[in-house]
């Protein structure tokens, strides 16, 4: 570089936020991206009857039918971008492109519906992708203790398992913080 330049190379990292439909994905990445998130949803239409439970989530109209994107630039030279997969398995034929490349993943799981999860912490598991479980407070509550959803995850005990508000910045990137710190001991760890 000469020294009368001050250019920058940026380093990139890719994290990917999962989870099942409903779970708060879209809104994680909203939260805390430093530019208006990409968002790709459509509006809910009689053929998601019958496959999407809105149960409880009767007031969602659109759902991710691609991905969601959103960029944090965390110093001039570091800039972290943010991929949410969309959450119902119709759609899951995108997660080999958006997982490639990525340091890990955030899980999102709601606790009334631990079991949509399953199926993204079993596609982490199987890719060797190091990944953190963050329980988004649906109204501000946090029903279970975080040692509880991991009983009922059977996630190992390194995997982290984190309380966050997913509309919340400062939430958001403290369950980032938590994945990447997990992410670096994962990779130290199998370089040794």
């Amino acid at each position: 570089m000469d020294s009368r330049t001050s250019e920058v190379r940026a380093t990139s990292v890719k994290i990917v936020v999962a989870g099942g439909f409903g779970v708060g994905k879209t809104t994680f990445v909203g939260a805390v991206s430093e530019i208006d998130p990409l968002t790709t949803e459509a509006v809910m239409t009689a053929a998601s009857l019958g496959v999407d439970d809105l149960s409880l989530t009767p007031d969602k109209v659109a759902t991710t039918v691609a991905m969601d994107f959103g960029r944090i630039s965390l110093k001039d030279d570091l800039i972290l971008y943010l991929f949410g997969t969309p959450g119902q398995n119709r759609f899951w034929f995108m997660w080999d492109d958006l997982c490639r490349g990525a340091i890990g993943a955030v899980v999102l799981v709601d606790t009334r519906r631990l079991a949509d999860c399953f199926s993204a912490i079993d596609y982490f598991e199987d890719a060797r992708l190091p990944y953190a479980i963050g329980i988004n407070g649906f109204h501000g509550q946090q029903s279970h203790a975080a040692e509880d959803v991991r009983e009922a995850l059977a996630v190992p005990p390194n995997v982290p398992v984190v309380p966050c508000d997913a509309r919340d910045r400062e939430s958001v990137k403290g369950m980032l913080i938590h994945l990447v710190q997990h992410a670096m001991a994962s990779f130290a760890a199998a370089a040794r």
